[in-house]
């Protein structure tokens, strides 16, 4: 199995330590480098070139914000995961909308969300949120809304393991409507990831 590459970049060092912790305690996942300051964490990230870049906002000579909108430019491929203490919704929908990839808040920092995300954005997830937020930023309760027909239908391509393109192909939408409705199927469903909404939905009976 191949191993995910991650470059951390945070100017505190015990919260450096501790993603780093956190993230070695699961299998298959491998810190290539720590970045103490926005430049370094540019550089490490074109260099090394990790599948994710956890990276904080709130960065010495070059703010989290600036290192991300470099690299959609120069290295898009390179996932972008924020980690902040910022919960504002209209800022973590704007750093969604500049390029990063997902968005966790530090005070919701844990193993399971923190490996969660890391790997979910190395499968290519986008708009990454922990379900409070994803909640909050489609304005939505938690207890969500029962699934449309289509959102069923496109639920169970999701289950068998289809890509947005793939169920794009079969059910004559966009992928951007795809990704639209699978944003709208896991706040609905209240989880963070396709495959937490494809365990839910066998588990729950819902396809």
């Amino acid at each position: 199995m191949k191993q995910l590459r991650v470059v951390l970049a945070d100017d505190n060092p015990s919260m450096r330590e501790r993603l780093r912790r956190l993230i070695e305690s699961a299998n298959g996942i491998t810190v290539v480098g720590e970045a103490i300051d926005g430049y370094q964490a540019l550089n490490h990230a074109k260099t090394l070139e990790p599948d994710v870049l956890v990276l904080d906002m709130d960065m010495p000579h070059m703010s989290g914000l600036e290192v991300t909108k470099q690299l959609q430019t120069e290295k898009p491929s390179i996932q972008v995961l924020i980690v902040s203490i910022h919960d504002d919704i209209q800022y973590i929908h704007g750093l969604l909308k500049t390029g990063a990839a997902g968005y966790l808040i530090k005070s919701e920092l844990t193993p399971d969300t923190l490996i969660e995300a890391i790997q979910d954005l190395a499968r290519g997830e986008k708009n990454w949120v922990t379900s409070r937020i994803s909640a909050h930023l489609n304005g939505r309760s938690f207890q969500g809304e029962s699934l449309s027909r289509q959102e069923r239908e496109i639920l169970k391509l999701v289950v068998v393991g289809k890509t947005d393109y793939e169920i794009s192909l079969s059910l004559g939408l966009s992928e951007e409507a795809v990704r639209t409705h699978v944003t709208h199927i896991l706040t609905k469903l209240d989880v963070v990831s396709r495959v937490k909404a494809a365990v839910r939905a066998v588990k729950e009976g819902l396809v």
